[in-house]
């Protein structure tokens, strides 16, 4: 089994960017223009490279190697993204890797991309590439290129041997599991073995309600990998296990005029094999709660005056200051209730709403955590 961030740490010593491996500060799929580059990277590793995984690391400085991190990214639907977008999608997964130096909240993110030796291509146009494009890696460039083309395997010995010397040990296990141990002693931190092969930690605070037991600032590890499967310090959660499987069901707190309500956003559950393999299975849950069309129409004109004088640099009242917490979750809410622009208009609020402090943007990157889910669903 890999160890994902020794995958990471042999990536970056021993390679430049190339045409099985790149590197990122940061990409954002929230937008067309990220969305592209993004898809024509995947594009382009997926046709360099048919007989052998690639890789981006996201979450580093170009010019040092420098690991600064990224925020937690829930992959769970990003196959769908590749899915829609290309044709003869490559399978590509996005892991989240903590290390210890980073704060609780950044990871390294790794995508890894699994060719299909079928050449790969763009379905339809997005930004401005065409529908029909296709993409090779040229050096550390992903080029458009005609692909007419003997693809010859230059890289699978190489990539081969970069992941052979990231393989988990006794060690790094042991290290893991008493490195989360200590860091996570304020919530409660456990573990549990399935399978007598993967270590498994969890921790969060603890609440019960109405006899059920829910969890907040919740932080989900595998250990054997690590991989970070599970980083929230917002929502809430549940957490069940048997021998075989380990479930999560995450919550949203949604309502207006400080009346709210959990409603179930994605199951999660964690099969355990005996052959020493996993895999993950998602199942979306939510069903947008539908509010009174006066009332929305009302929060929505609220909101698109605060941005009107975000954007014109003019000071809000106080009570503008309160609306302005929850205007990402009631344009979500609007979103939901058929006003088809609130996300656009969210969007555009996006860098007022960042210089606001960390209360207002961590609520915008939830709101648009919840619409990818739903989305792309």
């Amino acid at each position: 089994m890999i160890n994902k961030r020794l995958l990471i740490k042999n990536l970056l010593a021993h390679n430049d960017e190339n045409s099985f491996y790149d590197k990122k500060r940061k990409i954002d799929i929230s937008h067309k223009e990220g969305k592209a580059k993004f898809l024509k990277h995947i594009c382009a590793l997926s046709n360099s490279n048919p007989k052998n995984n690639s890789y981006i690391v996201i979450g580093v400085e170009d010019e040092d190697n420098n690991i600064i991190g990224v925020d937690f990214f829930d992959d769970s639907k990003i196959q769908n993204l590749i899915n829609a977008y290309l044709t003869n999608p490559p399978i590509v997964q996005y892991e989240n890797i903590p290390f210890p130096h980073l704060l609780d909240d950044k990871v390294v993110g790794l995508v890894t991309i699994r060719p299909i030796d079928e050449i790969t291509s763009l379905r339809k146009n997005i930004w401005k590439y065409y529908g029909g494009a296709v993409f090779f890696r040229d050096g550390s460039m992903s080029m458009p290129k005609v692909f007419d083309i003997e693809i010859k395997d230059v890289n699978s010995k190489i990539v081969q041997a970069i992941e052979s010397h990231a393989q988990n040990n006794i060690k790094h296990t042991l290290d893991g599991v008493i490195d989360f141990m200590n860091k996570r002693q304020d919530y409660n931190p456990t573990y549990k073995v399935f399978k007598e092969y993967f270590v498994l930690c969890w921790a969060g605070q603890e609440k019960i309600v109405k006899n059920e037991t829910f969890f907040s600032r919740v932080d989900i590890e595998l250990i054997n990998e690590q991989v970070r499967l599970f980083y929230s310090t917002l929502d809430e959660v549940s957490i069940s296990h048997d021998e075989n499987r380990f479930k999560i069901v995450e919550y949203v707190n949604l309502g207006l005029h400080k009346t709210s309500k959990y409603y179930p956003l994605e199951e999660t559950i964690i099969y355990f094999e005996n052959n020493a393999s996993y895999n993950i299975t998602t199942s979306l849950l939510f069903k947008p709660p539908q509010f009174d069309k006066k009332i929305l129409h009302h929060i929505y004109n609220a909101n698109n005056a605060i941005l009107d004088k975000l954007e014109k640099g003019i000071a809000l009242r106080n009570n503008e200051m309160i609306d302005l917490i929850n205007l990402p979750e009631t344009y979500l809410i609007c979103y939901f209730n058929d006003f088809d622009d609130a996300m656009d208009k969210l969007t555009d609020a996006k860098p007022y709403l960042k210089k606001e402090g960390d209360d207002v943007y961590n609520n915008y990157k939830e709101s648009i955590r919840i619409l990818r889910k739903v989305k792309y669903s």
